[in-house]
């Protein structure tokens, strides 16, 4: 007999729910360093070496308004792959674009998303080597890009490895990304995360893309730990509410957590690094979350 299927809905059970049941349907790799729930895949290498695995899309009208500036929408789609890859420590290599689109698209458009990824992807010292294209049934653009990285075992940083007593960091500013434009310029915390992996590894790190308060309680949950964030102190941009920090997402920091011994050495080395680039501590990690974040972005969720 075949298997019955379920007739729950994707909007009735929500992102979260929906990846960890098609998580359970894969079969374990015995390569496999890490698999889903962490920025990246990361596979054993021959040469010891770690290999990073990474797919991310954009779609207009969730991740891009049509009309867009295509070289900014090029940009983001190309940049915010290399920004999981930068989570983990690692360095991009080589990137696969899947374009789907309807037919009466203009040529001119399509070649500034290429040019986009083309810029984004140079300045990050990563190759775009192939892809596939295809044609949408209605209007619309899926920009899908799957990259490769490598990443020295000592230097990979997971999500699940922060301790109780912890303290969580944030570099850059949060909040206001969309309506700023900055979720189409961003530039990925690719240096900062080799530096630090370098010079002040962190014990758990992710980016942020979805918002403080939907990746901070995934960092958690991945190392079967909790939270205690103080919202007064976070580095928000001007004119944005702790709870649009907290919720809207698309920022593209660096979620961290630190040992208390290393953070107490950090200051003063980074600062000099990334003058620029603040680094502030938000809170520490603790056995159990008091009070829980509001959530931020998440996919099929009712509002």
């Amino acid at each position: 007999m075949p298997e019955k299927h379920s007739t729950q809905r994707l909007g009735d059970l929500g992102e979260e729910t929906v990846v960890e049941h098609l998580v359970g349907l894969i079969p374990p790799d015995p390569a496999l360093i890490a698999g889903p729930g962490d920025d990246c895949a990361v596979v054993a290498m021959s040469d010891g070496m770690w290999q990073l695995l990474k797919t991310d899309c954009l779609i207009e009208g969730v991740h891009f308004l049509p009309g867009t500036d295509p070289e900014l929408v090029g940009r983001k789609a190309m940049n915010r792959v290399i920004s999981d890859i930068a989570a983990m420590g690692g360095q991009p290599q080589h990137a696969l674009v899947t374009l789907a689109v309807e037919a009466d698209r203009e040529l001119g458009e399509v070649e500034g998303w290429y040019r986009g990824m083309i810029a984004a992807a140079t300045e990050a010292a990563c190759g775009i080597v192939g892809g596939e294209t295809s044609r949408l049934p209605g209007k619309g653009v899926v920009i899908s890009i799957a990259m490769t990285g490598l990443v020295a075992p000592r230097h990979c940083v997971l999500r699940s490895g922060a301790a109780i007593g912890d303290i969580i960091a944030v570099t850059g500013r949060l909040g206001g990304s969309f309506a700023s434009g900055r979720h189409l310029r961003f530039t990925p915390r690719l240096k900062e995360a080799r530096w630090l992996v370098e010079h002040a590894k962190p014990s758990a790190m992710m980016d942020l893309s979805d918002g403080l308060g939907s990746d901070l309680p995934r960092m958690a949950r991945a190392g079967g730990k909790g939270y205690r964030v103080e919202s007064s102190g976070l580095p928000c941009y001007p004119g944005v509410s702790v709870e649009q920090a907290v919720t809207e997402g698309e920022d593209y920091e660096l979620l961290l957590t630190f040992s208390p011994a290393v953070f107490a050495t950090l200051p003063g080395r980074w600062k000099a690094a990334f003058p620029d680039t603040p680094i502030t501590a938000i809170g520490e990690i603790t056995k159990e979350t008091e009070e829980p974040l509001p959530r931020g972005w998440e996919h099929y969720r009712h509002e």
